[in-house]
């Protein structure tokens, strides 16, 4: 009976992964389509969102930030020669 158990909680680990990313994808598809579209876009966006955090809690992938890099800065020297007229 206990092996029977373990073997069932080995099968079912992953579909409660999956399951973990549905209700944050269907959050932010809703926030991001009433952002874009008004409250048509966040009808629509919201089950869009819930299977693609669906997809990436079956596959394990999590949101990723991040940072922008500072912008590089090119310094230039310029240099000018004067010209001695006599």
């Amino acid at each position: 009976m206990l092996y029977a158990g373990v073997i069932v909680a080995a099968i079912a680990a992953p579909l409660t992964a999956q399951a973990q990313g549905v209700p944050g994808g269907f959050v932010h598809g809703a926030n991001e389509g009433f952002r874009i579209a008004g409250p048509i876009g966040a009808v629509v966006g919201a089950p869009v969102g819930g299977v693609i955090g669906g997809v990436e809690g079956l596959l394990g992938v999590g949101p990723v930030y991040v940072a922008e890099p500072p912008p590089r800065v090119y310094h230039r020297r310029v240099v000018r020669k004067r010209r001695i007229v006599r």
